[in-house]
């Protein structure tokens, strides 16, 4: 008896976590469409902007994908659409002319600062605990 209490607990917060999870992307999703942007793009932005705060300016694209929770061809369209739109530029490797690295744009960057406090506002609202 104990054992299944113990399961069913888990379920349940299993469950939680996945609600809290699905709420919040929505009202990401629903938040940033006003600036032609989804969550995953807005993400991607993000991860994008920290490493230019940090140093490089610049990932590799296998970098990203071990941050986002995209498939490699999933995020392979994804930049391809956020370069289509000017947001991010895409050039070689020096390292490895195999990969692909990807920085913001000027308009990237603008966009990111417009948008960060709608995204960390909606965050916080879905996230914080009263």
């Amino acid at each position: 008896m104990a054992a299944n209490q113990v399961d069913r607990q888990l379920v349940e917060r299993w469950r939680d976590i996945l609600a809290l999870h699905a709420r919040t992307q929505c009202e990401l999703d629903r938040a940033l469409q006003q600036h032609g942007l989804c969550a995953s793009d807005f993400e991607v932005l993000d991860i994008l902007a920290e490493s230019c705060a940090a140093q490089d300016c610049a990932y590799r694209v296998q970098e990203i994908s071990e941050r986002v929770h995209l498939s490699q061809s999933a995020l392979s369209r994804l930049v391809a659409r956020l370069e289509k739109e000017g947001l991010v530029e895409r050039g070689m490797c020096p390292e490895d002319r195999r990969g692909v690295r990807v920085a913001l744009t000027e308009k990237g960057r603008a966009l990111h600062g417009e948008v960060l406090p709608v995204q960390r506002a909606v965050l916080a609202r879905t996230l914080t605990c009263d």
